[in-house]
């Protein structure tokens, strides 16, 4: 998976962010799950890359989430 920046995030709709997260928490299960069952991962820094990314894609959607509510008031 390549490394999506915070400016290509904000140009996604909603439904493309629901996916990406999605996607990457599932990459992360399934790293963890090889990594615990003592596999050896082809990129020990994958996991902090994917946690970076689910860090983003969730920053994002509370940046929306908060400039709606400033709408609102």
């Amino acid at each position: 998976m390549k490394v999506i920046s915070a400016e290509q995030i904000r140009n996604m709709d909603e439904r493309e962010i629901e996916r990406s997260l999605f996607d990457l928490k599932e990459e992360l299960m399934m790293l963890y799950s090889t990594q615990t069952g003592g596999g050896l991962s082809d990129n020990p820094a994958k996991a902090k890359m994917l946690r970076k990314q689910v860090a983003r894609i969730l920053t994002v959607k509370r940046e929306r989430e908060l400039e709606e509510l400033e709408e609102l008031v």
